[in-house]
């Protein structure tokens, strides 16, 4: 026993009633805040104090106590077979006790403990009934000095959980308000956070993700002080809505630190969960090998524990692992025939959602080796996915539809089904709040976007056929930009967070240029940074969606422009051109050919940045970086060239495309080029109603050597510099801003992009930040390195600071994607802002700028560009 968990060098003297009941007692409160191991040893000297063989009720029901509470504590550490048989024995003392309200509370008691006992093992019908046959005895003893309430308050809600379970969310939300105020009433604080979170539960089963997560946050934060066990509980229920809501990175984090919490506590079924459920969010990660090695402990760990469902939803997990790495031809033991066996199990089981998805992979593997009848016979056993469950098995269902479709040559069909797939998307997608949640969702419809936009790009052979690509394409990507931002709801300990995460970054990186280790004000970021983003899920709302913009409705707001969209279903690169009225599609080279060279220009580019470099590497590197550009434009431009004329350009990129500097290649050298992650966003943003703004705002941050003064064009700006260009201030001076101008150093965070941030007077502003401006400004130029930057999620689906301003409402975003000089920028800034002021639009201001230098002004026109 690990030392911490002893809790006595000696054993308790024998025969000794009173001794037994204080044991018992601490055994259930340690118990109640996950300590599990410590439970087991109190609870069994409580035993052994007692007199043998004593009769009197207070013994007996000291013992029966103790072997109820021992069942629940030997099943989580050891095998459910002990926890029976201490049940068994508890059973057999109350029929010795005589009628009246103690013998009403301890049969109670009993089927609580059994109910429990269910509960965890994955039966939940049978854990329902058990709390039906012992919820109105304790119900009647509540007259009486000898009832228990705080343990009809468990048992309601452990009932409530077991419907949750059961796909029930009405009856398990009575359940838990009756906990509430049972529990509120006498007062048990720990039973209505239990309630609390697991309303948060009900929340996510109704497809509330929001609201799941705010109450779960609610009572991981009752229980972080003194009850990790339950606590780490709380995560990973956090974990599972997060992964509903396809925020995978995130889910992973949570699961990732409260992994090793549960190994040290020892709670078996809860670290089995929380590997199924980390094993979830690899494979939706593409780590396959991970996935399967967490299903493969989980479901040792179950079948130890003697819990056949869990068992066999650890077996699908594994097995959803091995069907992607089938599908992406990787060696794998996946068939359709083991498929349909799991299904057969877990539809024995009750587990209707689970044997569902069980058969669906089925298809799908049936479907890859080309036994198209066998994959249609399964499909017709999935029964219409039920109203509440999750979206990925609906989306899922309608993939298999899809492909089957496909096989049968029928692309209307298949067409169709992802169309009501995305429907279905968008109805989950609407409730979220928070950017990187609405952002996530879109991991739910890659495959089905990919097919849909597979399937168009390789018929398309007219205009007609481009244009209904086009509109594939803006149904599947980048749907956060459809999303008009709600004013936040004001947060007083989110402020106090980010407050604080500021204070630990700007310290972080003194101890840093101080040579000063940093490891834990780096851990203690990293806890910050997703304690302030758990926070953003529901205090920075998205809502008022908007309908993706047709193609035609694209070409009227294009007037003289051309659009460019780019398009990588498969290993192939296509782009979709409208242009004077005309849409046609361009196949380009090979996906992996372009970012690669992509890759390559951006490190040119980075290395070409600092402003004292001696001649010889300056060359040399140069001319590294001409033979990237000039390979770019043979890949990407020059087949499209004749179809650009001499028009500006609107270019939605794909994927890493994002960092491309699109200005430096030759065809576009000097045009007017805006970039934006949609058709329809730059149609929204473009044909949107100009309202009144403030003038300019011009911030400088610290350590900016040779930052432009920009006084002289902008006389009447608000000037942020030195003290005065703190991060509240700035706050202020940007909201409603016309023109927004920020010289300071900026971050770009991988992990995380709202993380991303500028270095002011008193620390990081973050693009969490910004997000919740309430009125962007409509211009911004953000002289920093690399704030351009995006993180690509699933869908295309584009994160980063210049990308939080966009959504959150600016019109045009002008920065780097690589690291720029200071003294480059300043030569680029005076030049820019000099164009404006002779009444150039930023993108053609922009464009005759980055013609002057090109390889020292990486930078790009985000949005409308006018």
């Amino acid at each position: 026993m690990p030392r911490s968990l002893r809790v006595s060098a000696d054993p308790p003297p024998a025969g000794d009633p009173a001794t037994a009941a204080e044991l018992l007692e601490r055994g259930v409160a340690a118990s109640n805040v996950g300590r599990t191991v410590e439970a087991t040893t109190l609870l069994l000297q409580a035993i052994e104090a007692l007199p043998s063989g004593a009769q009197d009720a207070r013994a007996l029901s000291v013992r029966i106590r103790a072997l109820c509470a021992l069942s629940y504590t030997e099943a989580e550490t050891g095998t459910v077979a002990a926890g029976q048989r201490h049940l068994a024995r508890a059973t057999e003392l109350v029929g010795r006790l005589r009628g009246g309200p103690l013998r009403l509370t301890l049969r109670g008691q009993v089927q609580h403990q059994q109910g429990l006992m269910q509960l965890r093992l994955g039966h939940y019908a049978a854990a329902v009934q058990a709390y039906d046959a012992g919820i109105p005895l304790l119900e009647r003893s509540l007259t009486d000095p000898a009832g228990d309430p705080e343990l009809l308050a468990k048992s309601y809600l452990n009932r409530g959980l077991a419907q949750i379970e059961q796909g029930k969310p009405r009856p398990a939300e009575q359940d838990m308000h009756r906990c509430i105020a049972l529990a509120a009433g006498h007062p048990l604080p720990r039973l209505v956070a239990k309630a609390t979170g697991n309303l948060g539960e009900i929340a996510l089963l109704t497809g509330d993700i929001p609201g799941a997560l705010r109450y779960l946050a609610a009572a991981e934060r009752e229980f972080r002080r003194d009850a990790p066990g339950i606590a780490a509980r709380a995560r990973i229920d956090q974990a599972r809505a997060l992964l509903a809501a396809g925020a995978v990175d995130e889910a992973a984090w949570h699961l990732d630190e409260v992994l090793p919490v549960l190994a040290e506590l020892r709670i078996s079924q809860d670290l089995a969960e929380a590997e199924i459920a980390r094993a979830a969010a690899a494979v939706l990660t593409g780590e396959l090998s991970l996935a399967r090695t967490l299903a493969s402990s989980a479901h040792r760990r179950f079948v130890k524990r003697g819990s056949r469902p869990w068992a066999e939803v650890a077996a699908l997990t594994r097995l959803q692992a091995d069907t992607v790495a089938a599908l992406e031809g990787q060696p794998s033991s996946a068939s359709a025939t083991r498929a349909a066996a799991l299904a057969r199990r877990l539809a024995s089981l009750g587990l209707i959602d689970e044997a569902a998805k069980a058969t669906l992979l089925g298809v799908q593997l049936a479907l890859r080796r080309g036994a198209v009848a066998t994959a249609r016979s399964m499909l017709e056993e999935v029964p219409p996915a039920r109203r509440i469950a999750p979206i990925d098995h609906k989306m899922l269902l309608r993939l298999c539809r899809a492909e089957l479709a496909v096989a049968g040559g029928d692309t209307r069909r298949a067409l169709a089904e992802a169309r009501a797939a995305f429907a279905e998307l968008d109805t989950v997608r609407d409730r979220m709040g928070g950017l990187d949640l609405v952002c996530g969702t879109a991991v739910h419809g890659q495959a089905l976007g990919r097919l849909a936009v597979r399937l168009l790009l390789d018929r398309a052979r007219t205009q007609a056929d481009a244009r209904r690509l086009l509109g594939w394409q803006e149904r599947t990507r980048a749907q956060l930009y459809r999303y008009e931002p709600l004013p936040p709801i004001e947060d007083p300990v989110l402020a106090e967070m980010v407050t604080e995460l500021r204070a630990v970054l700007g310290t972080v990186r003194q101890n840093k240029v101080a040579g000063r280790r940093t490891v834990e004000l780096e851990r203690r970021s990293a806890e910050l940074q997703r304690e302030v983003a758990r926070l953003g899920w529901h205090t920075s709302r998205w809502g008022m969606p908007r309908p993706a913009c047709t193609p035609e409705q694209v070409a009227a707001a294009l007037g003289e422009r051309v659009l460019v969209s780019f398009a990588a279903p498969g290993d192939e690169l296509a782009a979709v051109v409208m242009s004077g009225g005309s849409t046609r599609v361009v196949r380009l080279a090979p996906r992996e050919d372009v970012l690669e060279v992509a890759r390559q220009l951006r490190a040119d580019l980075d290395a070409l940045a600092p402003d004292e470099l001696i001649a010889p590497l300056v060359a040399a590197v140069s001319a590294s970086a001409r033979l990237r550009i000039e390979r770019l434009e043979a890949l990407l431009m020059r087949p499209l060239a004749p179809l650009l004329g001499d028009r500006d350009v609107v270019v939605v990129p794909f994927a890493a495309l994002f960092q491309v500097p699109w200005g430096l290649l030759p065809t576009l050298r000097g045009r007017s080029v805006a970039v934006v992650p949609s058709a329809t966003a730059w149609v929204r943003a473009a044909t949107a109603p100009v309202d009144a703004m403030a003038g300019a705002v011009l911030v400088t941050g610290p350590n900016v050597p040779g930052a432009v003064d920009l006084g002289s064009i902008y006389p009447d700006a608000v000037a942020l510099r030195g003290d005065a260009a703190t991060t509240d201030a700035v706050l202020s001076a940007l909201d409603g801003a016309g023109l927004a101008h920020v010289a300071a150093h900026g971050t770009h965070e991988p992990g995380n992009a709202l993380f991303s941030r500028l270095e002011l007077a008193n620390g990081a502003l973050l693009a969490h930040e910004v997000a919740g401006l309430r009125r962007a400004p409509r211009h911004v130029v953000l002289a920093a390195c690399e704030l351009a930057l995006t993180n690509i999620r699933s869908g295309d689906e584009v994160l980063g600071f210049a990308g939080s301003m966009l959504a959150s409402g600016s019109h045009t975003v002008v920065a780097a994607v690589t690291r720029v000089g200071d003294q480059a920028t300043a030569q680029a800034m005076a030049e820019y802002h000099g164009r404006l002021a002779t009444g150039e639009v930023p993108a053609a201001a922009l464009a005759a700028t980055i013609a002057t230098d090109p390889l020292h002004r990486p930078f790009i026109c985000l949005g409308t560009g006018h």
